[in-house]
C-alpha cells in the first residue's frame, strides 16, 4: 500500500490529469445527451408542439431511451464498403470533437485540494497551453476527415456527395474562421486562452461596461465576432448551413449509410463541436468567465444562488401538481436538491466566490447554444452556391478588413 501511495505521489500530475479527463468525459457525454433533449424541446416550442414528454417527467429520461435504442438497434453495413475506414470515420469525428475541449479553460481560479496530507493545485481545464488557440484550431481543422471519410467509405453516391460538400464547405469557412480571431490575438498579444480572458478584465465608460473584445478598443471586434460565429455555424454543419446532410437532396448526406451507435457518434460529435465553438466565442469576444457587472456590485455574487433557488421552487411546485407518480417523486426531489445547493452557496462564501467564474462562463456558453437551436428552428437552408458565396465573397473579405482595421487602431492608439 505504501508503494502505491509513493507511486501516486511521484506521478501526481499524470494521475490528476487522468482524473480530470474522466470527469470531463462523464460530464460532457451527459451534457451531449441532454443537449439533444434541449434542442428538441426548444424547436417544439418554436413550432407550437410538445416535443418529448412521455419518457420520465417532462421527457427527462428521453436521452436514456435514445441511448438504449442506439445501443440495441440493428447495425447493418452496406456491401462494398471499406470496412476499416467506414468504422473509423464516426470514431474520428467524435474523438476530435471531444479532444478539442481539452484546451478550454473553464474558470480563473485553480482548484486546491489535499490528498494524504499532500497539497495539490490544478487548473479548471485539462491543460493550459501557451499556444492553446493554435492547438484548438489544428484539432478542429482535422474534423473534416471524419465526414469526408464517412462519405467516401460508404460506397454510395449520396454519402459521397455529402462528404464532398462538407469538405468544400469546411475548407472555405476555415479561412474566414481563422482570420476572424486574428484581431483578438493582436489585442491580447497571446495565443493562450487564459491570457486572452485576462486581457479583457476591467471596466470602461464610467466603470459600467465590461472591457470585452466585442466592444472594447482600440477597435471593437464586432465584425470579427460576426465573421467568427457565421463561419463557426458553417464549420459545424448546422442549419442554415447544413448542406452536407440536406434531407431533400441527399437523403441524409454523409451519414446516410450509418445506423445504430455509429450514427449516434456523428450526432454527439456535432453537439461537442457546438460546445467548443460556443466556449471559444465566449473566451475570444465576451470576456470568458468575467462577470458583466462591476465587482463593486456585491449583490451580483448571489445571482447563481438566486437562480438555483427559483428553479428549485418551480420544480417543487410543478412536482406537486404533476400527473404521474414518478413526476411527483422525482421533480420535488430535484427541486429540494437545488434549494439545498442554493443554501450552500448562500451561507458558504468561499464556495460562492469560487463558482462565480465557471457560472458566468457556462451561462454565456448556454446562450450561444440556445442561439444555435433558435437559428435551426427559424432560418431556411441556403442554396449551395449561396453558401459558398457567403464564405468567399463576404466573410473572408470582412475578416481581412477587420485585421487591417485592428492593426491600424493598435498603431494609432496602442493597446488599452
Amino acid at each position: 500500500m505504501t508503494d502505491i501511495i509513493n507511486i501516486l505521489r511521484q506521478h501526481s500530475f499524470l494521475v490528476i490529469a487522468l482524473v480530470k479527463c474522466g470527469l470531463l468525459l462523464f460530464i460532457l457525454l451527459t451534457v451531449l445527451a441532454y443537449l439533444s433533449l434541449f434542442e428538441r424541446k426548444v424547436l417544439a416550442h418554436i413550432q407550437s408542439r410538445w416535443g418529448p414528454y412521455r419518457v420520465g417527467p417532462h421527457g427527462l429520461l428521453q436521452p436514456l431511451a435514445d441511448g438504449l435504442k442506439f445501443l440495441f438497434k440493428e447495425d447493418p453495413m452496406p456491401a462494398g464498403v471499406d470496412r476499416f475506414v467506414f468504422l473509423l470515420a464516426p470514431f474520428l469525428s467524435l474523438a476530435l470533437a471531444l479532444t478539442s475541449l481539452a484546451v478550454i479553460p473553464f474558470g480563473p481560479q485553480p482548484l486546491r485540494f489535499s490528498i494524504l496530507g499532500t497539497q495539490y493545485e490544478t487548473s479548471l481545464g485539462i491543460v493550459d497551453l501557451n499556444i492553446g488557440l493554435l492547438v484548438l484550431f489544428a484539432i478542429t481543422a482535422l474534423g473534416v476527415y471524419g465526414v469526408a471519410l464517412a462519405g467516401w467509405a460508404s460506397n454510395s453516391k449520396y454519402p459521397l456527395l455529402g462528404g464532398l460538400r462538407s469538405s468544400a464547405q469546411m475548407m472555405s469557412y476555415e479561412l474566414a474562421l481563422t482570420m476572424s480571431v486574428v484581431g483578438v490575438i493582436l489585442m491580447a498579444g497571446s495565443f493562450n486562452l487564459r491570457e486572452i480572458v485576462t486581457a479583457q478584465e476591467g471596466r470602461m465608460f464610467f466603470g459600467l461596461l465590461p472591457r470585452w473584445n466585442v466592444i472594447a478598443g482600440p477597435f471593437p471586434q464586432i465584425i470579427g465576432f460576426f465573421c467568427y460565429f457565421v463561419a463557426a455555424i458553417a464549420e459545424t454543419n448546422r442549419a442554415p448551413f447544413d448542406l452536407p446532410e440536406a434531407e431533400s437532396e441527399l437523403v441524409a448526406g454523409f451519414n446516410t449509410e450509418y445506423a445504430s451507435f455509429k450514427f449516434a457518434m456523428f450526432f454527439m460529435g456535432e453537439y461537442a463541436n457546438m460546445i467548443t465553438v460556443s466556449c471559444l466565442a465566449t473566451i475570444m469576444f465576451f470576456g470568458g468567465w468575467t462577470s458583466p457587472f462591476p465587482s463593486a456590485w456585491s449583490w451580483t455574487h448571489f445571482i447563481p444562488s438566486a437562480l438555483l433557488a427559483v428553479l428549485g421552487v418551480l420544480l417543487l411546485i410543478d412536482g406537486i401538481r404533476y400527473e404521474t407518480i414518478l413526476g411527483k417523486l422525482v421533480l420535488p426531489g430535484v427541486g429540494t436538491a437545488l434549494c439545498a445547493l442554493s443554501a450552500l452557496l448562500l451561507f458558504f462564501a468561499p464556495v460562492n466566490n469560487y463558482i462565480q467564474g465557471p457560472f458566468w462562463f457556462l451561462l454565456k456558453v448556454f446562450i450561444f447554444i440556445f442561439f444555435y437551436v433558435w437559428m435551426r428552428g427559424t432560418l431556411p437552408r441556403f442554396r449551395y452556391d449561396q453558401l459558398m458565396a457567403i464564405g468567399w465573397k463576404i466573410l473572408l473579405p470582412l475578416s481581412i478588413a477587420n485585421v487591417l482595421l485592428t492593426s491600424l487602431g493598435i498603431l494609432k492608439w496602442g493597446l488599452r
